[in-house]
């Protein structure tokens, strides 16, 4: 089978699928979540005319010529609005939030005030509609306001709670049973024996697809036992997507594929262009979609930014990014590139002027764990791109928020 390119894996990858189904969740519990369907607004904000300002409600007629005297006849409190009506010759004491009286528009700011036995001199005054904030001047009764497809971070939630919204309609988390492999890999915390190795690449997997908005579901390590990789592969039959880790290349003793494929399962494709990821599985089994990552910690973790997160945006009925795509400026040289697509990880950092600059760093292979924490994106090279200079362009995929 040809190593197909990056791009014609992932439209594999992600071809066919549709939002997961929609459930309600309590607005304080949906934070993260993606808002399944158009929210509009219930009610009108603010829902009457509000002071801006604490001061006095008056009629601008009346503060025409300055300085101005006027009798004090109530006071408007928020919760408790003055329920008369401001005449000539009249004020009423107002505070932040509380809604102007009618016959009253404008106010005048304490500041600006003398009031003496209910009796209010004012010294500088504006026009009609000072320091007032309009009714439905943030927004109004059926405007929608949040779109399908929006995450849902404070700023949005603290919308959804202003329109008075006590649940919010969300896609369902997608569910990911996360399966690691081999007979040399033990769980952290293990007291290793002779030949074995800490299994660190689920957690950061779960990391991953917990920060994507997605529910990680751990099944274990299976040994490298057709029965053991089955028996364990059946655990996650719920789940959206079944990822495994390592055990899908091409040696004596990688029998993911084919114990997978005793159970149903259909290879798409499980060799890409991609450095590093080139022996990465994908296929169906029924209505589970499998992606099988490397074993490398780093060949895992790009595979699955590159080829997991979008799969589960789709599922999440995540809008699409309207931002075009990241690029940076070389802090150093970059040599030609090989025939396949290369993610080199990469630090970067910010000038003054709002240029990133980017340096890979010093290796790439693909088992270096602190470098590939150390690294905040990749720089993605195409399949056989020239050398480039220092200063060139070169796209990148940032890990900031991953």
């Amino acid at each position: 089978m040809a190593l197909l390119s990056v791009a014609e894996a992932l439209a594999r990858v992600t071809n066919g699928i549709e939002p997961l189904e929609t459930e309600l969740v309590a607005l304080d519990r949906s934070a993260r979540r993606v808002l399944a369907e158009d929210l509009a607004a219930t009610l009108t904000q603010p829902p009457f005319d509000a002071s801006a300002m604490d001061g006095y409600a008056v009629r601008a007629l009346d503060v025409g010529a300055l300085p101005a005297t006027l009798k004090l006849v109530g006071a408007s409190v928020a919760g408790a609005g003055f329920r008369g009506r401001v005449g000539q010759g009249e004020a009423v004491r107002i505070f932040t939030g509380a809604p102007v009286p009618k016959g009253a528009d404008t106010i005048v700011i304490q500041e600006d005030t003398v009031e003496v036995s209910g009796i209010v001199t004012v010294k500088d005054a504006g026009g009609p509609g000072r320091h007032i904030r309009p009714r439905g001047q943030d927004f109004t009764q059926g405007e929608i306001l949040l779109t399908a497809g929006t995450r849902l971070g404070p700023r949005e939630l603290t919308l959804a709670a202003a329109m008075n919204e006590a649940e919010l309609p969300v896609r369902r988390k997608p569910k990911v049973a996360v399966l690691a492999t081999g007979d040399e890999v033990v769980p952290p915390g293990s007291k290793l024996g002779p030949d074995q190795i800490v299994s660190s690449v689920p957690c950061g997997l779960a990391a991953l697809i917990e920060r994507i908005g997605g529910e990680a579901m751990s099944l274990g390590i299976a040994k490298d036992d057709a029965g053991s990789i089955v028996t364990l592969a059946q655990a996650g039959s719920a789940a959206d997507v079944l990822l495994t880790v390592g055990g899908a290349s091409v040696g004596e003793r990688d029998l993911v594929t084919s114990a997978l494929k005793s159970q149903g399962l259909e290879v798409d494709f499980w060799k890409i262009a991609m450095r590093p990821g080139r022996p990465m599985l994908f296929g169906r089994m029924g209505h589970q979609r499998v992606l099988g990552v490397p074993g490398n910690p780093v060949s895992a973790l790009i595979c699955a930014r590159v080829f997991l997160k979008p799969m589960l945006e789709r599922m999440l009925g995540l809008r699409e990014e309207t931002r075009p795509q990241a690029y940076a400026v070389l802090g150093e040289a970059l040599e030609a590139n090989g025939e396949r697509e290369h993610y080199m990880r990469a630090v970067s950092e910010w000038r003054e002027d709002g240029t990133r600059i980017v340096r890979a760093l010093p290796s790439q292979d693909s088992s270096l764990m602190a470098a590939l924490a150390k690294a905040d994106c990749l720089i993605v090279r195409a399949s056989n791109a020239p050398a480039l200079g220092q200063g060139a362009q070169v796209r990148i995929l940032p890990l900031d928020q991953d």
